[in-house]
Formats: C-alpha cells, structure tokens, sequence
C-alpha cells in the first residue's frame, strides 16, 4: 500500500499543482476587479471563495480537511487566532472555514510580493507585513496592528513558533508578537486553534506532495485576553494546543 501511494503521489502532485496554480492565477485579476470596482468587501468576498476552492484543491490528493468547532466564538469584538503552522495549506482553510470572522495575517514581508493572488491579498487586506531582520518595523508593525484590529473589531492570526514545525510536536511559542498584539488590543479574545497533520502533506518536500492525508483543524475555548497575566496566557494557550496534538500524535510526543 505504501509502496502503491508513493507511485500515484507523482501524478496526482501534479495535477493538484495544475489547479492550485490555476486557480492563482485567475483570481489575481479578479481580486484586484473586486477591490478597485466594488470596494474592500468584495474583495474579502473574493478571498474567501478563493481559499474555498484551494481548501477543495486537497481533494485531488485524496486528502481532506476536517474542522471542528464546539466552541462559540465571540462576535463583534477584536479576535486574535493563535495556531501552531506546519505548512502552507493551514492558511486556505482558516479562510475557507472562518470566513465569517475573515482572519488577517501576520506575515513574512517577502510573501508580499511576487506570488499571484497571495501578495495581492496580503497587502490590500488587512494583514500586516514584517521585516524579521529589522526588529524595529517588526515591533512597530505589530503594535499597528493590534490598535487596528482593536479598534475596527478585526480578527488576526499569528503563528508563535515563528517557522513551520516539521512534525506534529510544535515548536516553542515565542512571545513577542502577541504581547505587542495582546498589548495594543485589551479587549481581545485569544483563540487558541490546533493545526494536526497538514505537515504530512509536505512530509517530503513539495513534491510529491502526501496523498490520502487527514488534516484536521480544531478551535478551542476563547480566552478573555485581559483575564489573566500575559504570561499564564501564552502557557495556557500554548499548553491547550499541545495538548490537543498530543491525544492526536501520542507516540510522537
């Protein structure tokens, strides 16, 4: 069987590549229709069906994405999503699932450009650029950020390991970004959301890329920011990520 999966990984790479690509392309002109024409709501619109249909992309490797909610989110306040990251593919189906709170993002500066539809969306949404060799925009950029998301009630996503973790443990969370985010933002609901198995995908690389994957993305119980200590927050919400893959992966822990 695993031999019989690693010789159709080829083909189907292949074809998911074709339509992931595609799919960037056709909507790199179609976002930047949708915002010029009609405005920032289309052009979040856009977004969403865009990620919809990379999230479904998956399905050509015979792999899916399962999300689980059992948790009501608050609405209408400034959110802050904070995950562990082990791939690529984590970020089309926080679009695609959580399109109702349209998540923006905290990013690398050097995806803002050069690659179609993913720069676009990057620099005329509301996500934030950082420069990680500068330390100063970096911090700037960030406390510009949570006054943002406080005060027009936006939701962000950060990713604390600050790399992808290459197994299903996750890497240490760093507490930078989000103090400074958690900080400007006081009114904020932490959400911690566990990311398993999305690394198997790119377990080899980009290519082949793993086929039959189950990827599975959980939300757990929002945290009132302002409840408790910066520092029980962090570890809180760390710990309630780890220990969600954990009972996933236990021989890997």
């Amino acid at each position: 069987m695993a031999q019989f999966l690693k010789l159709i990984s080829y083909p189907l790479s292949v074809i998911h590549y074709f339509f992931f690509g595609l799919l960037l392309l056709v909507f790199h002109p179609v976002q930047w229709f949708a915002f010029n024409v009609f405005g920032k709501k289309a052009h979040r619109e856009t977004v969403i069906i865009l990620n919809k249909c990379l999230t479904f992309s998956l399905y050509f490797l015979f792999s899916r994405v399962k999300f689980v909610n059992n948790h009501k989110i608050p609405e209408n306040v400034p959110l802050i999503i904070v995950s562990n990251h082990q791939s690529t593919y984590d970020i089309p189906p926080m679009y695609a699932f959580l399109g109702k709170y349209y998540p923006n993002f905290v990013s690398k500066i050097e995806l803002g450009k050069g690659i179609p539809s993913v720069s676009y969306n990057l620099r005329h949404g509301n996500n934030v650029l950082i420069n990680r060799k500068d330390r100063r925009q970096s911090i700037n950029a960030l406390m510009k950020f949570g006054e943002k998301i406080e005060k027009e009630k936006l939701t962000a996503v950060i990713f604390p390991e600050g790399t992808r973790s290459k197994t299903a443990v996750p890497k240490p969370f760093r507490e930078n970004g989000l103090k400074m985010m958690v900080k400007k933002a006081p009114s904020c609901y932490v959400i911690p959301l566990s990311i398993n198995n999305s690394w198997r995908l790119v377990r080899k690389g980009a290519f082949p890329l793993g086929v039959g994957i189950k990827v599975t993305m959980e939300v757990h119980e929002p945290i009132k920011a302002d409840s408790m200590e910066f520092s029980e927050l962090l570890e809180k919400t760390e710990n309630t990520i780890k220990q969600a893959l954990l009972k996933l992966n236990p021989i890997e822990a």
